[in-house]
């Protein structure tokens, strides 16, 4: 029998990645995951890939970019407020901020996130922007 969970947002991270990238655990069922991640300003994530997670991405806060790379299709998409992005397992994918708040998303992994292990680091494509610069629509 499932679980009923009632949460909020935890004050102080769970997780602080190499990049800064502050992760705090939300609930998570037997199909999925939660979680809230904050990029700082001027900030630029590590390249990686899933070896077997998939994500959707819910942009809460914040203005930035992502670089997804499939064996077919790679491109460059803004983040910003109330857009959605999907990261299939095995995509290499980056993002980084571009405003000068943080940048907040919310996270789904399915299924739920195994562990360190899962994330391999791989080549990116972004860099870190100038602080302040915006997402020219450029590709």
């Amino acid at each position: 029998m499932s679980k009923l969970i009632y949460a909020h947002l935890p004050s102080s991270y769970n997780y602080l990645t190499p990049d800064t990238s502050e992760i705090r655990l939300l609930p998570e069922m037997t199909g999925g995951g939660l979680a809230h991640c904050l990029l700082p300003p001027g900030k630029t994530s590590r390249a990686v890939r899933h070896k077997t997670v998939e994500e959707i991405w819910y942009v809460l806060e914040g203005e930035g970019e992502i670089w997804r790379a499939t064996e077919t299709v790679e491109q460059i998409d803004p983040l910003i407020k109330d857009c959605a992005v999907t990261i299939p397992a095995s995509t290499r994918f980056q993002f980084r901020t571009t405003g000068h708040k943080p940048l907040k998303i919310l996270i789904v992994t399915m299924p739920p996130w195994p562990g360190a292990e899962e994330a391999e680091a791989v080549q990116g494509k972004l860099s870190c922007p100038p602080q302040g610069a915006r997402y020219s629509g450029a590709r």
